[in-house]
């Protein structure tokens, strides 16, 4: 096993340029692809897992053998998403420092295409980009790859995953034939091989580690709670951890900026990243998160390609995978460069088997947690902030100007008061939030009895409101108010009359008490609301079935008359029988 890079048959320039980034031991992956690709033309597949390196192990020997004195482009390397894209080539930028003449383009979606078109106009030897601006770039015929020698395909099947076979299929047939493919993925599913078999030929295969398996430095945990507790659980785990660094996923872009914007609402240091932001508004919270001016990153799993960040501490799991493939993903980006991570997850008493299942995927046992009670919170919280103001360095010559004066404010404390004003400081909201907080625990023994509750019947209270049909309120409507106004999808609503300038609707009691406070300065389509409590009756007509189309009026259309004819001729045949 090559153990340094300068064994690896890199260049003097490339080194220096690795060396001056502080690498020194190329990882599994490097030490294997990077001999393969500069001593033969010969196709590759690479298996490794997210975070052991791979830009590297591509990366390096390409900009080896590109000839920096021809502005053709030479590499296209395509990726999932716009963030890995321009993680590729930062990175490339930062291994060829030391390298003249050479130039490396970034190509992707939500970004100028003129500016894009420009740049590839001056003459570039790599070009990274996502698969649909590569290929608009190629049909507008202003991207060539008539001398393609090299075409790297990163994260290959995440960009099958997301539906970009049929351009893939369309920029390979724009290539030479001749050329060096390297395919790099974490799994092998069925289309990948399909791709290997048609455009690739006789390649070499390299495979790191077991496939699927855990990163070896990061530890797993899970929390199981009722689906509905899933958000307060989610804000304990965080108030455990002050010094949180960390990923949460969420499967949609919904969910993404619900929990972002709650976490934001609630006090946390977080930011969302998802598939709507435009790239001026990804970069702005990606320079952020990686400046740790936010601690805690709402994601969706496409949107998190390309987050290459070494020092997370967590990454959370605010709901499973469809594909417990992605779980590995996920994981994988916490325990990098020798540092120790942990991945959590947050469960319903419904997905214990899922948990077995990565257990027997990844090689490693996970361990339930408790979800902390508050009071185990706020002694977490008030003797981590202890330690932080016993180690804070203290500057007497700076201070001691402004001391008498403050001696002398606080003169009328006792040391007890004074602590108790030290500490509430910092802790009345945790304090607050906490006070009676209940147990958001449960086991798997408690799916019966959570089926069970959620069958019995809620206990609904009737509520009047001052708008109906005529202000084109529906049943639809209404359920996305109350759900807009109390903050939450899950409420149960009951029965529901639209009338004409007014309506009734049953809710949950037990959300009664925020009901009214969260109406108040509430307009539909132009109209102030104004809820009231009513009688639990209803007020919908009801009709009968005798009395349809206008009850009594029904003998004029034969209802008697009817009745007569059919008894006499009950009559007459009984006379007839009877002869």
């Amino acid at each position: 096993m090559i153990e340094t890079f300068a064994e690896t048959g890199l260049d003097e320039n490339i080194l220096a340029g690795v060396e001056a980034l502080g690498f020194v031991n190329p990882t599994e992956v490097q030490s294997l692809a990077i001999p393969t690709i500069l001593e033969s033309d010969r196709d590759l597949i690479a298996l490794a897992q997210t975070g052991t390196g791979k830009t590297a192990a591509f990366g390096l020997p390409i900009i080896q053998k590109v000839d920096t004195k021809s502005k053709a482009v030479q590499a296209i390397i395509l990726s999932p998403t716009r963030e890995l894209a321009i993680q590729i080539v930062n990175d490339l930028k930062d291994f060829s420092k030391k390298v003249k003449g050479l130039h490396v383009t970034a190509v992707y979606g939500g970004a100028n295409i003129g500016a894009q078109i420009r740049e590839l106009k001056k003459g570039t030897q790599i070009v990274v980009g996502t698969p649909g601006r590569t290929l608009d770039l190629i049909r507008r015929k202003e991207l060539a790859l008539g001398q393609v020698e090299f075409l790297v395909l990163d994260e290959a099947d995440e960009m099958l995953n997301m539906g970009f076979q049929k351009d893939l299929d369309a920029i390979f047939a724009e290539t030479p034939k001749e050329k060096q493919s390297l395919l790099f993925s974490a799994t092998m599913p069925k289309e990948i091989q399909r791709i290997s078999r048609k455009y690739m030929n006789d390649p070499a295969e390299i495979s790191v580690g077991q496939r699927n398996s855990g990163a070896k430095n990061v530890s797993h945990e899970f929390y199981m709670v009722h689906a509905r507790e899933r958000y307060r659980a989610l804000m304990r785990i965080l108030d455990m951890v002050p010094n949180v660094y960390g990923i949460v996923f969420c499967r949609t872009r919904r969910d993404t900026r619900d929990v972002a914007r709650k976490l934001s609402q609630d006090g946390y240091n977080a930011d969302a990243i998802y598939g709507d932001l435009t790239q001026a508004q990804r970069d702005q919270v990606m320079d952020a998160f990686r400046n740790k001016h936010i601690q805690i990153l709402v994601a969706t799993d496409v949107a998190a390609r390309g987050i290459d960040v070494d020092e997370l501490t967590h990454v959370i799991n605010y709901e499973l995978p469809d594909d417990l493939e992605v779980y590995v993903h996920r994981s994988g980006r916490t325990g990098r460069a020798g540092n120790s991570g942990i991945s959590v997850s947050i469960i319903h008493t419904r997905e214990t088997r899922k948990i077995f299942s990565l257990e027997k995927m990844i090689g490693k046992k996970f361990e339930k947690k408790m979800v902390p009670s508050g009071l185990e919170i706020c002694q977490k919280r008030i003797f981590n902030f202890i330690d932080h103001v016993e180690k804070t360095e203290v500057k007497e010559d700076q201070l001691n100007e402004f001391l008498p004066e403050i001696e002398k404010k606080l003169a009328w404390m006792s040391r007890e008061q004074l602590i108790q004003h030290f500490i509430s400081v910092e802790f009345n909201r945790f304090l607050h939030m906490y006070r009676n907080a209940p147990d958001l625990n449960v086991s798997s023994r408690d799916r019966k009895s959570d089926r069970d509750s959620a069958r019995r019947k809620v206990e609904f209270v009737r509520y009047h409101i001052n708008v109906g049909s005529k202000q084109g309120l529906n049943p639809h409507r209404l359920m996305g108010l109350v759900n807009e106004k109390l903050r939450d999808r899950k409420v149960r609503i009951g029965k529901i009359e639209i009338l004409r300038k007014f309506s009734f609707f049953e809710i949950d009691s037990r959300v009664e008490a925020k009901l009214n406070p969260s109406f108040d300065g509430a307009v539909f389509e132009g109209v102030d609301i104004e809820l009231s409590k009513a009688k639990m009756t209803s007020y919908a007509p009801k009709i009968s079935r005798d009395k349809s189309f206008g009850g009594d009026k029904n003998k004029s259309f034969g209802g008697d008359r009817d009745k007569k004819k059919k008894k006499h001729k009950r009559r007459q045949k009984k006379k007839k029988f009877e002869s």
